[in-house]
């Protein structure tokens, strides 16, 4: 089935977030209670809502019991952050990533069972997408509007066959810049090196064609 998304709070953060997700093709569900923000990701998401993400009827009305991931990106309001992240996991929703204000606020949400705390002064929205939609993918840089470094863990589908027979490059537009085996890290790897399970893979490109190669060799169904 396809996996499900929520995205709770539509400012700078959650929005990012609620764009690439859905630029991935991801079904996103996006709340806010500032209509406003919530008519500007009316094209973007799959449903755009306005409500109280504190009113627990409402959620569950809504169908956020039955959503796979939610990230919580309240803006300034603590208070509102910690209830719908004990909404949330008293609904059992299977993974819950929450925006954190400071370091007191992260200590309440790791307490009440937050899955993932992230701090957006810290954390790109694009990176934070892209981890959400395969745990495969390690970190996510952007050198400009088009290009990023991705580093990747390896999975099943590339498991034991070399780059000759990935055609990466060839495939998906990509590089292959680096491999790192355990410890060591191998720059330039040559055509015939072979890649082992859990190896990491350090590929440039351009965003679209990045994505094409997640979607097809990376993305897992966890």
């Amino acid at each position: 089935m396809k996996k499900l998304f929520g995205v709770i709070g539509l400012g700078r953060f959650g929005g990012s977030i609620c764009k690439e997700l859905s630029k991935e093709g991801k079904e996103v569900l996006a709340l806010d209670a500032d209509e406003d923000k919530v008519n500007e990701y009316k094209e973007i998401a799959t449903h755009a809502v306005i409500a109280d993400s504190t009113d627990e009827l409402a959620l569950k009305e809504l169908g956020f019991r039955n959503i796979d991931h939610v990230i919580v990106a309240i803006g300034d309001n603590v208070h509102a952050s910690i209830l719908t992240t004990l909404i949330l996991k008293e609904f059992g929703v299977k993974r819950i990533t929450v925006k954190a204000q400071n370091d007191y606020h992260e200590k309440v949400l790791q307490k009440i069972g937050a899955d993932e705390i992230v701090h957006p002064e810290r954390d790109m929205g694009k990176r934070i997408a892209h981890s959400i939609i395969s745990s495969n993918v390690l970190d996510y840089l952007e050198l400009s509007d088009e290009y990023s470094v991705v580093e990747i863990k390896a999975g099943e589908k590339m498991q034991n066959k070399t780059l000759m027979e990935l055609d990466i490059r060839a495939k998906f537009g990509c590089n292959v810049v680096a491999i790192k085996h355990g410890k060591d890290i191998n720059v330039s790897p040559m055509a015939n090196e072979q890649i082992h399970f859990d190896d990491i893979l350090i590929i440039i490109g351009a965003d679209k064609d990045i994505s094409r190669f997640e979607k097809e060799l990376v993305v897992d169904d966890d």
